[in-house]
């Protein structure tokens, strides 16, 4: 009987062994490397250096609060704010007055910052997305952004247009999805442009 059993029990355990080494261990480290060849950048996080310091990645928002000279994020639920270990939405419905407080302070404070007519706010300027981590805005939100920024950097309106429409991407395979500003990708070509 318990050499049955063992009999038995011995093919399971070479099975696990083999199936180990090959998916958990062989498996990941052939797509690592062919990562690491193919698409080196988006292997590593897609990271963005400036002069040779990291800045951040062009997958994670960050926040730009307080600094009216740069392009606002889109708010974050994550954590206390784009926290990549807390990553989510804030779970809120639609009727919760949490939320409704929290959309009608973040209308109030776009309407402030960029004089917009608060019926007409974006919606990504109210609303977080739902990673809590979006580094993206849409092209409405960054366009309600131009004129204060070129205002706080001494650029023209048209300059920083051309750079908006620069950093704006559209769908991905042309219909996926909706077309993106990425808010960290244009705050740091801002910067170049204001350092020369």
């Amino acid at each position: 009987m318990l050499t049955s059993v063992l009999r038995q029990l011995w093919p399971s355990v070479r099975a696990m062994l083999v199936l180990t080494v090959l998916v958990g261990i062989a498996y990941p480290l052939v797509l690592t490397g062919f990562a690491q060849v193919v698409v080196h950048d988006k292997a590593n996080g897609s990271l963005i250096k400036q002069d040779g310091k990291l800045v951040g990645s062009s997958l994670i928002g960050q926040s730009f609060d307080g600094k009216p000279q740069y392009f606002q994020s889109r708010p974050s639920a994550a954590g206390a704010g784009y926290d990549p270990l807390a990553s989510g939405a804030s779970n809120l419905g639609p009727e919760s007055p949490v939320l409704i407080k929290a959309i009608k302070d973040r209308r109030a404070a776009a309407v402030k910052l960029d004089g917009t007519a608060p019926a007409d706010v974006a919606p990504d300027a109210l609303e977080a997305s739902g990673s809590g981590l979006d580094p993206d805005i849409s092209p409405l939100y960054a366009s309600q952004q131009v004129d204060r920024v070129a205002r706080e950097r001494g650029m023209t309106v048209a300059a920083v247009r051309a750079l908006v429409a620069r950093y704006t991407y559209g769908r991905s395979l042309g219909f996926l999805g909706e077309p993106h500003v990425n808010v960290l990708q244009l705050n740091l070509a801002l910067d170049r442009a204001t350092n020369q």
